[in-house]
């Protein structure tokens, strides 16, 4: 990759909304490294639509058109999970480099083929684990590094899904077929947890699980529709990290009016708390809290050099992901996630789902 812009086509664009237009588009403008070169959607008006709202040369109404354009060097791929191997390995025939958002496929067996498929072709393939270059998270790891709490015993996570609630908007409906792969379990937990182990710099040995659906329904926005919850609205894990340390993590669908994320580090010579009040680790508005020995629990300040120049907000933890993502395509650097993360994290979610209980009681 030569010191010019990376060319950029984004699959999956709405004009008025989807993470596409939430997300990538706003902290890829951002970044100077790159150039917005292609849109597309199925519905080529749809296409057109965003192109000329967001200043967009070119506007297609299929993915191969997009993934031949000679002017496009990276493919987003920003849909449904049900439609990411088919248009990653669309891409990747094509010889394109692509970002696809998590998850990277609806299980492990697809990841794997996909990753697979991208050493194959030589190209860079990342993955949507954008969690893991959010300031915070990053200054958590730094001070773990640095013996803010000494040896790391345990850490407790307790999140809400946001979605998964007493009622969802109807484009979230696919969420519930456990088929699609993109129930709670594996987008807001997965990308906590994500974050958890980056921050902890560690990953899972053991672990126990335990899913169930306490609401048996939730209703539709648009349509006041009942429709059952096929997917888990609770899900608890406990287990051993490689660092040695315990796990205890819970996620419950919808919004809590207490706590929507809480993440506890307990060391032997110091403790970490970070809390938000909304239950996603990328949306910012975080409160880190700390002590050492002999210290109450205090405010710390996340130095200004992890933001990178990008103001908080949902789309600074993005914008620092592309930023990486450039790095890496320029120098074959590793600084953000690739296929090979996203395979094992895809990985953790397959034994977490395997080792599900629950024991019943005598």
């Amino acid at each position: 990759m030569n010191s010019s812009k990376i060319r950029v086509g984004i699959v999956g664009v709405h004009p008025e909304k989807g993470w596409a237009t939430i997300a990538h588009i706003p902290a890829l403008k951002l970044v100077p490294d790159f150039e917005i070169t292609a849109v597309s959607h199925y519905d080529p008006a749809v296409a057109r639509a965003a192109a000329a709202k967001f200043s967009v040369p070119n506007a297609y109404g299929t993915t191969q058109e997009l993934v031949r354009d000679p002017q496009v060097d990276l493919v987003v791929i920003s849909v449904k999970v049900m439609r990411h191997r088919e248009l990653v390995e669309e891409a990747l025939g094509a010889g394109k480099s692509v970002y696809c958002e998590w998850p990277l496929a609806i299980n492990l067996d697809q990841a794997i083929a996909m990753a697979r498929l991208a050493h194959a072709k030589g190209v860079h393939a990342a993955i949507g684990l954008q969690t893991r270059a959010t300031p915070v998270i990053n200054y958590i790891r730094d001070l773990i590094k640095d013996g803010y709490v000494g040896d790391v015993l345990s850490t407790t996570l307790v999140g809400s899904g946001i979605s998964w609630g007493g009622e969802m908007p109807e484009s979230f409906l696919y969420t519930l077929d456990p088929r699609n792969g993109a129930g709670m379990l594996q987008i807001p937990f997965a990308h906590s947890l994500d974050a958890v182990l980056h921050g902890l710099d560690t990953r899972l040995a053991t672990v126990a699980a335990n899913f169930a659906s306490s609401r048996k329904t939730t209703r539709i926005v648009e349509t006041g529709q009942d429709v059952l919850m096929g997917t888990p609205d609770q899900v608890a894990v406990s287990g051993t990290l490689q660092n040695g340390a315990f796990i205890n993590a819970h996620f419950r669908g919808g919004l809590s009016r207490a706590t929507n994320f809480h993440w506890e580090i307990n060391g032997s010579s110091g403790d970490l708390l970070l809390t938000t009040p909304v239950g996603y680790t990328g949306a910012g508005g975080f409160r880190l809290q700390g002590a050492r020995q002999g210290e109450t629990l205090h405010d710390l300040e996340v130095p200004k050099t992890y933001e990178n120049g990008f103001e908080p907000g949902l789309t600074q933890s993005m914008a620092l992901s592309y930023q990486r993502l450039a790095a890496d395509m320029r120098s074959g650097s590793h600084l953000g996630p690739t296929f090979d993360d996203a395979v094992e994290l895809h990985r953790t979610i397959s034994l977490i789902e395997d080792s599900r209980g629950p024991v019943r009681a005598l």
